[in-house]
């Protein structure tokens, strides 16, 4: 019985493995598919937390989530939102989007100030998964969908997010400071 479960796990793993070699780089995408390349990334990892055992493993890979997932709402905060925002006529749409990425920063800086020893730190960690996986299924049913119909240069917007964020991911630190300075000067 216990092989049998290995073999299944190690059969879901190279699946999952395959499924992401084959996936289109978001280097040669447009915004749209950029972006949905962050959330199946998000997605993974929250899957893999799930799975994770040991304290050490899972603030690694706790802060590696809340990494991603700064960098990402700072990318659609500042180029992709403002694009889409004038673009369509859905203001509630807009705002909604950036409530759901303010409670999200929340969560993420309760999530950082805490360890895994503490007793709700797991289940900070799974509400994020949950409120994440809630606001991208609504931005990629919605505001995708939405994005596409308007008149955007999404390969253009696209060039611009994957430049933010290679700022962002291996600028230096003062880079990365001004980047959140900004990004908290912008959400006021």
């Amino acid at each position: 019985m216990a092989q049998r479960k290995t073999a299944i796990r190690r059969t879901a793993r190279r699946k999952t493995a395959s499924r992401r070699t084959s996936r289109r780089p978001a280097s040669k995408g447009d915004a749209i598919a950029l972006l949905k390349d962050d959330h199946q990334r998000v997605k993974a990892m929250f899957e893999r937390f799930e799975r994770t055992r040991g304290d050490a493993q899972k603030e690694r890979l706790a802060g590696q989530i809340c990494d991603e997932l700064k960098v990402h709402a700072q990318i659609e905060e500042e180029i992709f939102y403002p694009a889409v925002r004038e673009a369509i006529d859905d203001e509630d749409l807009m705002n909604e989007a950036q409530v759901e990425h303010d409670s999200a920063k929340e969560l993420i800086a309760q999530i950082e100030a805490g360890t895994a020893s503490d007793d709700r730190y797991d289940a900070l960690v799974k509400v994020l998964g949950e409120y994440v996986m809630h606001h991208v299924k609504e931005e990629e049913r919605e505001m995708f969908k939405q994005a596409r119909a308007a008149d955007l240069d999404l390969a253009e917007i696209g060039e611009q997010l994957r430049e933010r964020k290679r700022v962002l991911v291996s600028g230096s630190p003062a880079e990365r400071i001004v980047g959140r300075i900004a990004s908290a000067i912008g959400s006021r």
